[in-house]
């Protein structure tokens, strides 16, 4: 089955707000075997809503609208669902006491204009929402002799993401009998040309699984999908072709996640090996320890979180030594080595990693431009130092900073 997602706010293409609920919907829905072929945005506009729900069952079986469920007059997404299936808008009486139930618990008299978020199209299944007064409802019926599928959700995420899992997703699942699952395979120190390139021929040969790569800060992923009746099976189909990439690619540069970050790895093998660790960061600016420390127990190894951005901090909390400063400056190999060995033994750790670098926009020379960047790691009285030169927004440079930080702890750990 097909599906297109519809989401209505104004707020939405004004861009105040990022629309999640699309990624969050296909994301559910692929774990399903439903595909999304569409997904449109429509500001609070009756005629553009209609025409956009015309479109979306003409060219999908099931369709998704999030927002528009509210009590003014301009929240027109059920009356729009009702007129497309030809049928009346209806009185619900639990929904009234639904929508009552949550006026008493804010302690406040419920207003006459919320009476409409007690009205939905004849024949629809109404989904109770725990955490808002708009009720959501899935209609199925016939438009122009075709079986079609509407469901209606709230807007906001936290009572949209609810309803999806434990109400939409089982409904939904009754007409699909397949399972889609994918891994993700992070390749490091290889670009993303060049890394399809590789696998250029297995990528024009793909069917089932399929191999998509997409870059991000410093890495690129390669998520591989298979559909079939169990999530076994799809396990089973994708191993052959994951040993085939981490082959072309090579084991040190190459490795499986579950959610695509380097840190993953790196974090595990810390807390597996008992490693502890402190960081010393410049241009970073606290994003490795930040990402370290989104890791549940990782404060068993994590020790200390330095942002040293002055040369005089370098110097004071470091022991970053003033005449490496005046000869090498602060960007340099020589820094990166002294704040990394300085974090380690100010902190006590088995390693230290520092980042140094020039983020930008202003601020490069023409020996040293933006988006130089020197990473190293101090461990077992050694030094492993990378030179980056990054291009991009000053954020996408201190990203790849914090990636090949993370990405360098984990090959010195391997090794």
């Amino acid at each position: 089955m097909e599906c297109e997602i519809l989401c209505i706010g104004t707020e939405l293409l004004h861009g105040d707000i990022v629309n999640t609920n699309a990624q969050y919907i296909s994301k559910k829905l692929a774990e399903i075997a439903i595909d999304v072929h569409y997904q449109t945005v429509v500001g609070d506009n009756p005629k553009r809503i209609k025409n956009c729900f015309g479109i979306a069952f003409q060219r999908a079986d099931i369709v998704i609208c999030t927002g528009g469920l509210g009590p003014t007059q301009d929240d027109i997404t059920k009356d729009v669902l009702a007129e497309y299936f030809g049928v009346e808008m209806v009185y619900d009486e639990g929904s009234y006491q639904h929508v009552k139930n949550m006026y008493s618990r804010f302690r406040k008299d419920f207003p006459k204009n919320n009476m409409r978020q007690t009205y939905f199209p004849e024949g629809s299944i109404i989904l109770n929402n725990p955490n808002g007064t708009a009720n959501a409802c899935i209609m199925k019926g016939e438009i122009d002799g075709k079986s079609k599928i509407g469901v209606l959700l709230p807007g906001p995420p936290k009572e949209m993401e609810p309803l999806m899992d434990n109400e939409v997703i089982p409904y939904l699942k009754q007409f699909s009998k397949m399972t889609v699952y994918g891994e993700k395979l992070i390749v490091m120190n290889i670009g993303e040309s060049a890394a399809e390139e590789m696998i250029l021929d297995l990528i024009e040969k793909q069917t089932n699984p399929t191999i998509a790569p997409y870059a991000s800060a410093g890495k690129v992923i390669f998520r591989i999908t298979a559909k079939a009746e169990s999530e076994e099976r799809c396990i089973d189909m994708i191993k052959p072709v994951k040993e085939e990439l981490i082959k072309r690619f090579g084991k040190d540069n190459a490795y499986v996640t579950e959610t695509g970050k380097v840190e993953d790895r790196t974090t595990r093998l810390l807390m597996e090996k008992n490693i502890t660790i402190s960081v010393a960061e410049s241009c970073s600016g606290g994003l490795i320890s930040s990402r370290l420390i989104s890791y549940p127990g990782i404060s068993k190894v994590f020790k200390e979180g330095f942002v040293a951005y002055s040369n005089e901090a370098k110097i004071h909390t470091l022991n970053v030594k003033k005449g490496t400063l005046e000869k090498y400056g602060a960007v340099s190999e020589e820094t990166a080595k002294e704040m990394a060995y300085g974090a380690a033994k100010r902190a006590g750790t088995d390693i230290g990693v520092s980042t140094t670098g020039i983020a930008g926009p202003d601020g490069g020379t023409e020996e040293k431009p933006v988006g130089l960047v020197y990473v190293c790691v101090y461990y077992k009285g050694d030094y492993k130092v990378k030179r980056l030169q990054s291009t991009g927004a000053r954020d996408t440079i201190r990203e790849r900073a914090a990636t090949s930080a993370l990405e360098l702890v984990r090959r010195c750990i391997e090794k």
